[in-house]
Order: structure tokens, then sequence, then C-alpha cells
């Protein structure tokens, strides 16, 4: 490596060591070539930017200049302004002005080549110009042929004069000179001319002697120009600028140093030699668009008018389309808006402006591309029009458009490809082809009139399965073609939701109907959103089952009841929810985004995205309309505990129980920041300032000091830290202006703290609230009121209004039943929101809170020494059983008020059941491990079973009065004989919890269920395991039941089983296959009730809603 290279690396070693993102760099460096995998490898198992400064230092001039063009990709531009002034020779000029590079020898050398000179607005593209110049370097020792391709208006000419405008190119590479020739779309009398003339030129610098009469023929010509090149010329480069056709290209196939522009990479495939290539596709970005603009219009880029941000954009990264629009707007400079206007709605004819460019507009140019194909494909190239934009397709789909076999296909898009009219990813298998947006405007722009009629001629459809082309596409083209009507129909079919939901997941979908709205009305919207996250499960979910729960007047319910209907008629099992009309969904929309707990989950400021963190330990960013997953980041090395977006929508903070708060920019899911030093125990929560006028985080901890800081984004360490919480602070939030920032503690006191001193302001001793009871306070979160005022606090069951001026208490809103999570005004102010451990969210006016009004208790349970955990009753005698946690049974008669304990369990007991009625005896079973039977009339405990090792989580007398089961927390069930009280079989296999079992009607089978979900049939008889029930249906994000199976039932008819648990379940008996699922608004179903036609189920959800399901007939 050269000196200055070398000093300038240990120069700026330690800001570079502090400020690179060493895994983004190293990719493009393995694309270079200059670093291996294993150099890779070692560096990944060390301090990574140490390790591979170090690297660098050792390697060559061309590892510098890759680590300099990979900071650019990577936009660490500040970083690679300190590396630009020491870049070695072969690009020490790709920023610099003409005159740095440009000497008087190499002006003179390419004025006599016929070079074109610098147009005379000129913005460089240094890593274009690097990586063209790398490859001319390679002709340094052999003939050969180095191809600039790219679609029309892309810069190749520019760049391929501006490559060899280099002293070090010229001087090492090409001292015999560079010529450069113009070919374009010639014939051959056009081409024979062309080159007459470069020999003319080529022997007019020599002696008087070496004058020919110029070439008569191709052949003729050709062998003069090989004579010229490699006797007289030997080191010098011939520029071919816009190279068309092969023939061409042939003439020119005579072993000398050749660079060729063209807009087809194929090309050079019929000549011999070396062949290197130079992709020109991206195009310019937005800042250097915005500068050759500034330059045509004289004016500072900083001081464009807002339409210039919207051009760029609209011409699509094109040079040839941006400068246009310059050389307009320098004689026009007050019609920004209206050429914006004209880009937007595709005017190109309108867009024109003579140039030093072949063709004055873009529609020519785009034209002349399409005219040399033949003339079916370039009929084949206009149905290219119908594809959407940044959708990337395979061959298949355009064999059915085309009606053409694959292999067919495969070679026409070859063609485009190769000409530049299409773009290819071979990363993928099959390859996927797509369009450059300014190619796909162009071609709706030109076949707008007949787009329609190509719809409705011949609608896209496919029966093939694996084109998901067009079950993603098909709506889309069908609004296209104003097919309003199918388009209605097709989105009302369930089948279609199914189909697509199935195979393309329901964010696309649900997509669907927010972008056709206007055309459809909203139940199915509001069907797919409320059960989004179901058509996520796998197996996937029978969606008229789903659809039997919308509102019985909507034409989603009246759908799925008749199909329902039609196919149980056929034996298929479905259940309707009777009393659903009672309950009414706050909800829009239900994702399912985390495997385990989601502890954040916060909206953009502009409501567009919900971004959600937990236990996963990643991040995650849906659009909040339709669910889609956007962004998916493996955030942090433990749970993810909060995530807060910046004013401005572009940044997201999370922390973590790793101790780190990390920076993410959203749109390119590109870690930005780390802050991992400061705090020593878990980050709770992080929020930005409400502004964008001075942007900070704040972020508090479970330090036992130092937990609550400030940070300057722009700074490695903390900007302030705030003193005075002595216990773990849950929650931080900036004051609406910014001014202070609240935070609450496990110390029971709120603390506002001023962001810019970091003194405390004030402190609100919420604990001094709560005299009533011994318990410790904890404040879990406080927001501020819209004027900055007042602060509400969350801490036990109660939310706390806080007034700041007259520095007292205004209100206090009791109503939840356990603690209060979080408070959060809305943006208006007009509500108050809060949620609750008690799993329920509510929603106050502010008015209500203001005025301190409180809600009354509309139910109060009796205090008793012991929660009672079951009942049973018996009519013979006329008695009630009791079971206690405590251990106790009490049985009372209700006739005469008379009560007896019985005492033997040492833990709470479970549950009863009746083994006779003459005598009544009583099974009681509990926590202990241990089976009881008790005399109901005497209270003399008959029995005491020592049945498992573990707690007793359930027990069933068989019907015929033969056996009993119980199962256990030690992972397994017993079978009992009721008369010798002794262990008949142990059943084995349960990998959890035995959680709930229950005997067939006759008596010869038994069905268990475990805490993973899993259901298994035993035969009575022998003890042995009859049936899995559908092992292999487990969901990646769930067990098998969405939690603990809880109850079983079986049909009188022994053919069907139904079980709860997060859902409830169907299922053969014969086979072990689910029929049915039914999916509950909340979960944790305990017990069903079953009517004894097995056609009326009745069960309760954590939430207390009511579910009473019939069968469909």
């Amino acid at each position: 490596m050269e000196e200055g290279a070398r000093s300038c690396l240990l120069r700026f070693r330690h800001r570079l060591e502090q400020d690179i993102k060493p895994s983004y760099l190293m990719d493009h460096m393995i694309s270079d070539g200059v670093i291996n995998v294993d150099e890779e490898e070692r560096i990944r198992t060390q301090d990574q930017a140490v390790a591979l400064l170090e690297l660098l230092l050792r390697k060559d001039n061309r590892a510098y200049i890759s680590f300099y063009n990979a900071l650019v990709k990577e936009t660490y531009d500040d970083l690679a302004n300190l590396l630009y002034d020491d870049l070695p020779q072969i690009s020490a000029n790709a920023h610099k002005s003409s005159s740095d590079g440009w000497t008087p020898h190499v002006q003179m050398v390419l004025s006599e080549g016929g070079v074109p000179q610098r147009p005379v607005v000129f913005v460089s593209r240094p890593e274009l110009l690097n990586r063209v110049r790398e490859r001319l370097y390679r002709l340094q020792k052999e003939p050969g042929w180095v191809t600039v391709f790219g679609m029309a208006g892309s810069g190749k000419s520019v760049l391929a004069a501006e490559a060899v405008r280099h002293q070090g190119i010229i001087e090492e590479c090409f001292p015999g000179g560079v010529h450069w020739l113009s070919i374009g779309q010639l014939d051959k009398p056009d081409l024979l001319v062309k080159i007459q003339s470069l020999c003319f030129r080529l022997e007019q610098s020599l002696d008087s002697q070496s004058l020919h009469r110029p070439p008569n023929s191709l052949d003729e010509a050709k062998e003069r120009l090989r004579f010229l090149m490699l006797r007289r010329y030997p080191r010098s480069l011939l520029i071919l600028d816009d190279i068309w056709d092969s023939t061409v290209l042939k003439v020119f196939d005579i072993q000398c140093r050749i660079l060729l522009t063209t807009r087809n990479r194929s090309l050079t495939d019929s000549v011999s030699g070396a062949k290197y290539e130079v992709e020109v596709a991206s195009g310019l970005d937005e800042n250097k668009g915005l500068e050759i603009l500034a330059l045509y219009t004289k004016t500072n880029p900083q001081g464009l008018p807002e339409e210039a941000r919207s051009i760029v954009r609209e011409c699509k990264g094109s040079p040839l389309v941006v400068s246009l629009i310059g050389a307009l707007l320098k004689e026009k400079p007050n019609r920004w808006r209206y050429y914006l206007c004209q880009l937007q709605q595709k005017q190109f004819k309108r867009i024109r402006k003579s140039s030093s460019y072949d063709y004055d507009a873009l529609d020519q140019a785009m034209a002349a591309s399409i005219e040399v194909l033949p003339d079916e494909h370039q009929e084949l190239y206009k149905d290219l029009t119908v594809l959407e934009k940044d959708i990337k397709i395979p061959a298949k789909v355009l064999s059915i458009l085309w009606d053409l076999e694959p292999e067919e296909v495969e070679d026409i898009l070859e063609e485009f490809v190769n000409k530049s009219l299409l773009f290819v990813d071979s990363h993928n298998k099959p390859y996927l082809y797509y369009l450059h947006d300014l190619q796909l405007d162009f071609l709706v722009e030109q076949n707008r009139t007949q787009l329609e009629q190509h719809y409705r001629d011949d609608p896209p459809t496919s029966g093939d399965e694996e084109c998901l082309y067009w079950i993603r596409f098909l709506t889309y083209h069908m609004a296209r073609a104003n097919l309003s009507q199918e388009l209605y129909s097709l989105m009302f079919s369930l089948d279609w939701v199914s189909i697509k939901a199935q195979i393309m997941g329901p964010a696309h979908l649900i997509n669907d109907y927010v972008e056709y709205g206007p055309i459809l009305d909203k139940e199915f919207q509001e069907f797919l959103s409320l059960n989004g996250h179901q058509l996520e499960q796998r197996p996937f979910p029978d969606v008229v089952q789903l659809a039997l729960s919308q509102p019985p007047t909507s034409e989603v319910y009246r759908q799925a009841l008749l199909q329902a209907q039609d196919r149980a008629s056929k034996g298929k099992l479905y259940v309707d929810w009777l009393n659903k009309s009672s309950v009414e969904s706050l909800s829009r929309l239900v994702i399912h985004p985390h495997q385990g707990s989601i502890y954040s989950a916060c909206f953009s400021q502009d409501g567009a995205k919900i971004a959600t963190c937990g236990a996963s330990k990643t991040l995650k960013v849906f659009k909040s309309t339709s669910g889609e997953k956007l962004t998916e980041i493996q955030a942090h090395d433990d749970e993810v505990l909060c995530c807060a977006f910046s004013p401005d929508d572009r940044l997201l903070a999370t922390c973590s129980s790793d101790r780190k708060v990390k920076v993410w920019n959203v749109e390119r899911a590109m870690l930005l920041r780390v802050f991992a030093e400061e705090h020593e125990e878990q980050v709770n929560h992080c929020q930005f300032t409400n502004t964008r006028r001075q942007l900070l985080l704040a972020t508090c901890s479970n330090d036992k000091f130092l937990n609550v800081k400030v940070w300057n984004l722009n700074r490695p360490s903390s900007q302030n830290t705030m003193f005075g919480h002595f216990e773990p602070v849950n929650h931080c939030c900036f004051s609406p202006d910014d001014t202070y920032v609240s935070t609450s503690s496990n110390d029971g006191t709120v603390k506002l703290f001023q962001v810019s001193s970091a003194n405390e302001w004030k402190t609100i001793n919420v604990s001094s609230m709560f005299t009533e009871s011994d318990e410790e306070v904890l404040v879990k979160c406080s927001t501020w009121t819209a004027d900055g005022k007042r602060i509400i606090c969350a801490a036990r069951n109660a939310v706390l209004l806080w007034d700041l001026e007259a520095n007292k208490k205004m209100a206090d809103c009791s109503g939840h039943l356990s603690w209060v999570q979080r408070v959060q005004f809305s943006p208006d102010g007009s509500q108050l929101l809060s949620c609750s451990d008690d799993q329920t969210v509510r929603v106050r006016l502010n008015k209500c809170v203001r005025d301190g009004m409180t809600g009354s208790v509309l139910f109060q349970s009796e205090e008793m020494s012991s929660r009672i955990r079951c009942t049973c009753m018996c009519r013979q005698p006329s008695v009630v059983a009791l079971g206690q946690e405590n251990g106790t049974v009490q049985v009372w008669s209700w006739q005469s008020g008379e009560g007896r304990v019985l005492k033997g369990h040492k833990e709470q007991v479970r549950c009863f059941s009746l083994l006779s009625h003459s005598p009544a005896r009583l099974l009681s079973w509990s926590f202990d491990g241990t089976v009881k039977v008790w005399d109901v009339e005497s209270g003399e405990k008959l029995q005491d079973i020592e049945a498992h090792r573990g707690a007793i989580l359930s027990c069933h007398v068989s019907p015929d009065g033969c056996f009993f089961a119980t199962t256990s927390a030690d992972k397994t069930a017993k079978l009992w004989h009721c008369e010798s009280w002794q262990c008949v079989h142990t059943l084995s296999g349960h990998q959890d919890c035995v959680r709930s079992c229950r005997f067939s009607w006759d008596s010869r089978r038994l069905a268990t269920g475990d805490d993973n979900g899993e259901i298994r049939l035993w035969s009575v008889k022998e003890g042995a395991l009859l049936k899995i029930c559908s092992r292999d249906g487990k969901d990646g994000m769930d067990s098998l039941h969405g939690g603990w199976v809880t109850d079983l039932h079986f049909s009188s008819d022994n053919s069907l089983l139904v079980s709860t648990g997060g859902y409830i379940k169907w299922w053969d008996v014969e086979k072990g296959k689910a029929l049915q699922t039914f999916y509950p608004t909340g979960s944790a179903l305990k017990k069903i009730h079953v009517s004894c036609d097995f056609s009326t189920f009745v069960t309760i959800d954590n939430i207390g809603i009511l579910y009473i399901l019939q069968r469909v007939v």
C-alpha cells in the first residue's frame, strides 16, 4: 500500500474503529475480491473494527480503494471524505475536479482522439468510475474488451469518457492514445465511412508516406485498422460508443484494446479475447440528482424549491431525464411544478430539449431500444405493461400470459435482458425478472389506450398453484381493467380469502381491501383485520368457521352459513356462535407478531406503522392498516423491553434486559448507534423527545442510583444523568415541550427533571396516597396532559391525576381489579387509556378525570377465610360439598343448615366426584397428590390413596362406575378400580403436566390432555395408547391447543371428542384428526358444558365472554 494511504489509515484509525459497522463493509470488499471468506471469519471472532483495520494495513492499494468504495456505498460520507485525499493513483481523482487529473497532456491526447468534452453540467459518480478504471487497468498487459452496459439514458457515454480523463490511465495503460468512435444504429455504408474517417485520423498523425487511399470495403477497412492499431498504435485504446449490433462489433475484432458502451451486454459473445463488464444500472441517487438541478439553475442545493426533490424521485435515477428537466428549467426557472406534473402524468413527449445526447426526449431513447427487437418480440415486450412496479416475476408467469412454453419464454427474456430492456435477479432459482420504473412508465404511457382492452380480451388467470404472481396480483390486474363487478365477486368470496391467505398470508389480503375500498364495503376488511392472526396458524384454519363468528347481518356471515350448511350435509362439522351479537369488538386489527410475551408496541407518529418487541429478542415493524410485516430485526441478546419511534419516524430506539440501548434506521433496518456501557442493569423504557428541534433519547433502568439518562445521538456517551431515585425506574416521559422528563419508580415517587440541566424540579410522592396498606407502592408509568400542566400516573390498581401548578392530587380513577401497567392520553387529550393486569383496557373521558368522578362498585364477593375451589351437589342426602384452598371439605345440608368439616387433605381440594348415591360416597382429590373417599352422611374417611408424586390436576369416574382416572403434574395418568382401590394401569408418555381426563360413555376409552396441548386416547382394558390427536399439527408459534388442555367431552356415540384450551377443538376419535377449531376472543378456556346430543356447547374465556355454540345442520 502506498505510504500516503497507509499513513491516512493510521491517522484516522481510532475514529474508524469507533464508527464503522464491519459486517456491511466486508460484504462489499469480498465482492471486490480484496478479502476472502477465511479472513472475514477470523475478523468476526475478534473486535471486528480493530481486526478489519489491522488487516487493511497489511493489504495493497486495491484494498484501500475497496474500503473507500464500501464506505461510500454504506453512506459513511464523513469517513470516506477523510480517506479521499490519499486515495492511490488508480482513483485519486475520482472526486476531484478536472484540473487535478486532467493535465494539458491528457487534454491533448483526448482531444486528438475525438473523446467528447465533459457536459456543461457534470456530476461525478466515483463508485462506477472506479469500477470502469479498474477494468481498464486489466488491459494494461494484454488486449481485451471492457463493456459498459445499461439502459437508455443511464449515463454510459459520459462515464466512458470520464474514465479515460485520467493521467495514470493514459500514461500506464494507453500511452499510444485514446480514440473515440460514435457508432449508433448504422448500416454497412455508414459504418465504412466511420472507419475510413478513423483510419484517416490515425494516419494523419504519421508521416506523409504512410497515407493510403481510403479502404473500399469493410474487410479492407478491418485489415487497415488492424495494421494501424497493432503496428503503429500498439498500446492505445479504442472507444466504441453506442454499439447496437454484434455484426458491427466483429469489424473491430482485431486483437486490440477496446472500451464499448451498449444497451446489449451479450454483444461481446461474438468476438474473441479477454472480456470485462461494468453494469450501469442504479442511476443517480437523490443528492446527485439535486446537484445536477442546482448546477443547471445556478442555485445552491439547499435553496432549491420543494418540488426539486419530487422531480428527482420521479426521474427514477436517470441522468438523461434529470438533465433534460434541468436544461428546461434553466430557460424557464418558474416551471418547477409544471414539469413535476408532466413527469407524474408520464407525459414524456413534452419533456424534450436539444442536447449532446442522440435523443432529445426520453420517449425517443426508449422507443429506439424496442425498435431493434423482432416484430413479434416487440408485441410481447409491450405486454409487460400489465406488470406492477417493483415486482419480480418468474418466467412461468409470462408463459401463461403469452401462451408459450417456459423454455421459449426464458430465451425471449434473455434477449430482453441482454438489450437492457429488462433486468434479472439471478440470485433466485428460478430467475426473477423485473422492469426499471422508467421502462414501465414508458410502456404504460405508450399503451395506455390498449391496456384495458388487453385485460378484457385475455384476463390473466392460472390454475397453477406454484404461480404465486397471479394469486398476489390478480386483484390488481382486475382493478386496472375496470372489472369492478368481477373484482367485487372475487373479493367477497370466502374461497378466494382462504386460497390467498393460505398462500400469501393475511396482510396481502387486507392490503387489497384497503387499496380497493372505494368500490367495496368494509365487512371483509374488518373480518380479515380481526382474524388475520388466526390465518397465520398452521395447520391453516377453516375460514368458513372463522366467518361464522361475524355479525349475523353481514355478508361474510351469510356466505359462511350457506357454505357451512352445505358442507354439514356432507358430514363436515361446523358450530355457530349463537350469542355473538351481545359482544362488541373494539379491535381494528389483531396480529400475532412474536413468540412469547410482547412487552411494548407503539405507533409511528404518522400512524402508518406499528413497532413491537418482546421476549423473542426481536423488533418488528408492521403496517397499521393491514398488519403486513415491513421489517424484522434480531435486535438484542436478551428480551427487548421497549421500543419508540423518533418524531420524524426515521429512527427506532430499543432497550433490553441485555443492558443495551440501540438506535435503528427504520427504512433500512440498519443499526446506527449502540449505547452499551453506562446502564449496569436492564433498561426498562426509552422515549424520544416530542419535537425535532433537538433530538434526544431518554432511558431508565433497574440501576440503583444512575438509573435515568438522556442521550444525544451524536455523542458516544450520555448527555445527562438524573439523580434522585434509589430504586428501579420503570418509565420515563418527556413533557409536550420537551422541557421536562418525568420518571416513575419502584420507590413510590414520580420525579420531574429539567432536561437541560438534569436538576430535579418536583417530586410527587405517590405512595403517600395509599395509606390503607403497608404494601410497597410501585409506580409503573406516568404521562402528561397536552397542556403540560397535569401528570397522570399509574400505581397498583389506580390511576391518579396530579396538578403541577396547584401541587395536589386532582382525581383518583380507580376501577381496575389489578395492577395498572400503562396510561396514555389520546392525541387530542379528550380520552385517557389505561391497561391492567386484570386483562382489561379502560377508556375514560378526560372530563370525568378532571372532575374527579369515580365509578360505583357493581359487585363484590363475600370475604372468606379460604377461597372456595369447587362444589358438588348430592340429592340423597340433600347436601352440597365445598372444597377450599386450605385443604378442608365442608358438607352442608341446605335443608337443615347443618355443616360438617372433613379434614385430611394437606393442600387445596381441586374437585369432587360422587362415586355412588346409595350409600353416598364422595371422591375428593387435591394438590397434595392424594385421593380420598368419604361417606357423605357420617363424614367418615373410607379410603386414603397416595396416588401421585405430584399434584393431582383432574379426576374422572367412568360412566359404569367401575373405574376412576387421575392425572398429575408428574406427567402421568393412572386408572384405578373403584372396589379394590388399586391402580390398574399407569399411563406414561405425556411430555408435560397431564391437566385433564375424560372417559368415553361406553367406558372403553380414556382421553387425557396435557399442558403442551397434546391429547392422547387410551384403551381402558389394556391401558394401551390408541391415538395421539394431531401430533403433527403443532404451530411453531404456539402449543397444539393454544395452551393447556383443560377439559374433554365425548359425544354420546363416542365417535367425537371436544376439547378446550386456548381454543375449542373437535376431533374424530377413530382417526385422531381435528375436525374443527373455534377461536374465542380471549383465551384460557377452563371448562365446557356439552348438551346430551352433542349439539350445543357453552364455555367462557378469561376475559369473561360467554360462548353458546351450536352445531350447524
